[in-house]
């Protein structure tokens, strides 16, 4: 599986954006899914992880009620929609894919960081 994210840019807080993940490859439909974010001098973390079927979804405690995760099986893409962006959601956001259609767990396949960066 390769995963190919796009859509970060920089806005304001407040503001919203979309992230996509393009996957190519065999079985994205059977493939939990996620985001995690790194921001400078922190580890990486969990934001958001989707089910092989859209049907279960996680997200990190500090981003419950403004990003929803979402998949389109038919277009290999996941997407994360972030609202309400602070600027402590500043990060190298990357997607991942597990071979196992849960969210939770190990991932195995990632993708190139998309930036995101929220100003005050």
């Amino acid at each position: 599986v390769q995963l190919q994210a796009s859509g970060g840019g920089s806005v304001q807080a407040g503001g919203s954006l979309r992230l996509s993940c393009a996957a190519s490859g065999r079985n994205f439909s059977s493939n939990g899914m996620g985001w995690f974010r790194q921001a400078p001098d922190k580890e990486r973390e969990f934001v958001a992880g989707i089910n092989w079927s859209g049907a279960t979804t996680y997200y990190l405690d500090l981003v419950k009620g403004r990003f929803t995760i979402s998949r389109d099986n038919a277009k290999n893409t996941m997407y994360l929609l972030m609202d309400s962006l602070k600027p402590e959601d500043t990060a190298v956001y990357l997607c991942a894919a597990r071979v196992n259609g849960d969210a939770m767990g190990p991932y195995e396949y990632w993708g190139q960081g998309t930036q995101v960066t929220v100003s005050s």
